[in-house]
């Protein structure tokens, strides 16, 4: 009853930026968690950055790996995700997976929704 749909992974070399997109849709009542986790290969996901909604704008929180380089920003009229990323190094390759929970409209019970992913690459 939702779906989440990730757009902006690409190639890029070291040093550069890339800006993913995740748009949640659907049944949607409301949202208080959106981030994004990776897997790189032979590799477990890992959580990179995830944005929590609050009474004083939310709050994010990142990955030791990624503090300084990536910025996580949420657009709540659109249901919409960002993730900034700068400086990026090879070993930010993965997939990158967006995730999303909060509250359906239909049954007000909670979702907790993934994306079907986006590569990032980045070369040396």
């Amino acid at each position: 009853q939702v779906q989440l749909v990730e757009s902006g992974g690409g190639l890029v070399q070291a040093g550069g930026s890339l800006r993913l997109s995740c748009a949640a849709s659907g049944s949607i009542s409301s949202i208080n968690f959106m981030g994004w986790y990776r897997q790189a290969p032979g590799k477990e996901r890992e959580l990179v950055a995830v944005i929590i909604a609050g009474g004083s704008g939310g709050s994010s929180h990142y990955a030791d790996s990624v503090k300084g380089r990536f910025t996580i920003s949420g657009d709540s009229a659109k249901n919409t995700a960002y993730l900034q990323m700068n400086s990026l190094k090879p070993e930010d390759t993965a997939v990158y997976y967006c995730t999303s929970r909060g509250v359906l409209t239909t049954t007000l019970a909670r979702f907790n929704a993934w994306g079907q992913g986006t590569q990032v690459t980045v070369s040396s």
